[in-house]
């Protein structure tokens, strides 16, 4: 059956292609959503960009008929602007100016129809308002991982025969080797991803374990499980898998996704590899680029004063923060020795060693033979990690960091955001490492692992 879906103005901003993800359905755009549409298509970075283009995408419609009548899809269904249902009444305390108000009018106006209307917005206090109304309301769903599958996490515990460890150790055995057990103990044979990493243990001995990756039908040891980038070691399993991934030569994995808690040292980790591969050795890449979005921060960067990196400077903290710790690996705390590690600190950030971007600077960029670490990713949209990765030039490895339980964007959550989404879509890939730092991983304080594990 048909269905008539009113969209709002969030799900374009976000998702230009949401006009043609409802196949034969009806589209209706209220006139609050062309106004909004219209004040937005000045504005800087991604937010402009996808409201002009979704307005040129409405050009086209028009060209074809009268867009207020409707006007039929390519992929069947229809779009429509529709400007009637002013005169529909709201609840008392529900200002009828607002565009939000003037939205939910006409999804009340619209239920006189035959056809079922459905509210799509990414507001949830708007979903709420729908809900009073008697009107049902979803988010867009189209890049929404499935919530009902448990996420891939890059990692996992199999067996092996106790007597094939010391054919692992050499070099590695076939994949049909290792296995899994159900709940009631029979064996179970597993469907590897490329890149997956492996706890594997024997299947007599069960705490004798040996670390190892999938790739090209075979189970290998890490190959730098005994490496030291920029003097740190590795103390958990997930950073010795952390620190396989990043190590891949950017022919092996150009792309690494770390997910995890705060404190289980994933930018930490990335700083340092980055270091040991831009300063030490073959030095594979010519400069660290950082970029960290921040919901509110990247909405008025064009409003604050001074240069590109005076306004991103307050996201450089964290990262300066995690520097501090690297560069004084030995712990010393003293005046002298604190002065030195400023000023090595700012050596690599005006030798432009470590450089930082805000996310509304990145569109048009072709980045190449750099080390590109994009922290926080669980802040960004799908159409935005996107848009970056396929901005990547011939010798850059992307690292994406963040935490899923942890967003500051109001409009997406633990399932729409664009690590999450980049996670699902990518994994498998011959082209990409994933891990997940647990939260028992976690290299902060004790304190910090106990509310870790506690919250």
């Amino acid at each position: 059956m048909q269905k008539i879906y009113v969209l709002d103005t969030n799900v374009l901003i976000d998702a230009p292609h949401a006009l043609s993800s409802f196949e034969d359905n009806h589209i209706v755009l209220p006139l609050a959503v062309l106004e909004e549409l219209d004040c937005l298509k000045r504005a800087d970075g991604e937010k402009g960009v996808n409201a002009r283009q979704v307005i040129r995408m409405l050009e086209k419609y028009r060209c074809q008929g009268k867009l207020y009548e409707g006007i039929d899809l390519p992929g069947g269904g229809s779009i429509r602007i529709e400007v009637n249902h002013s005169d529909v009444e709201l609840p008392a305390g529900m200002d009828p100016s607002s565009r939000d108000h003037r939205i939910l009018q006409v999804c009340k106006g619209l239920k006189n129809s035959d056809l079922p209307v459905i509210l799509v917005t990414r507001d949830i206090v708007v979903r709420i308002k729908a809900q009073i109304l008697g009107v049902p309301a979803e988010d867009f769903i189209t890049d929404q991982v499935n919530t009902q599958t448990e996420r891939y996490t890059g990692r996992g515990d199999f067996y092996i025969p106790d007597a094939s460890f010391e054919e692992f150790k050499k070099g590695g055995l076939p994949a049909s080797e290792a296995y899994t057990v159900d709940e009631g103990g029979l064996r179970r044979e597993v469907e590897f991803l490329d890149h997956q990493f492996l706890i594997l243990h024997s299947d007599i001995y069960e705490r004798k374990t040996m670390l190892g990756r999938y790739t090209k039908g075979r189970i290998i040891p890490l190959k730098y499980s005994e490496e030291m980038p920029f003097g740190v070691r590795a103390r958990s399993v997930g950073q010795y898998f952390l620190q396989e991934a990043l190590m891949l030569g950017v022919d092996e994995a150009p792309l690494v996704i770390v997910q995890g808690p705060a404190g289980t040292a994933k930018t930490f980790y990335s700083l340092a590899v980055g270091l040991e591969r831009v300063l030490e050795g073959e030095k594979a890449y010519r400069r660290i680029l950082i970029c960290r979005p921040n919901a509110q921060f990247d909405s008025d960067i064009g409003f604050l004063p001074g240069s590109e990196q005076e306004k991103i400077s307050p996201l450089l903290r964290p990262i300066v923060d995690n520097l501090e710790n690297l560069l004084d690996l030995d712990h010393k705390r003293d005046f002298k020795h604190d002065e030195e590690v400023r000023s090595r600190i700012d050596y690599l950030l005006e030798a432009g060693i470590i450089t930082a971007e805000a996310m509304n600077f990145m569109r048009g960029r072709s980045i190449c033979d750099t080390w590109f670490i994009l922290d926080e990713a669980q802040n960004l949209t799908p159409n935005q990690v996107k848009g970056i990765i396929t901005r990547v030039g011939k010798g850059t490895k992307v690292v994406l960091l963040g935490d899923p339980e942890q967003i500051d964007n109001p409009l997406l959550n633990r399932y729409t955001n664009g690590l999450t989404y980049a996670a699902e879509r990518i994994k498998g890939s011959p082209y990409c490492a994933q891990v997940t730092m647990l939260a028992s991983e976690c290299e902060r304080s004790d304190l910090a692992l106990d509310v870790a594990m506690r919250m």
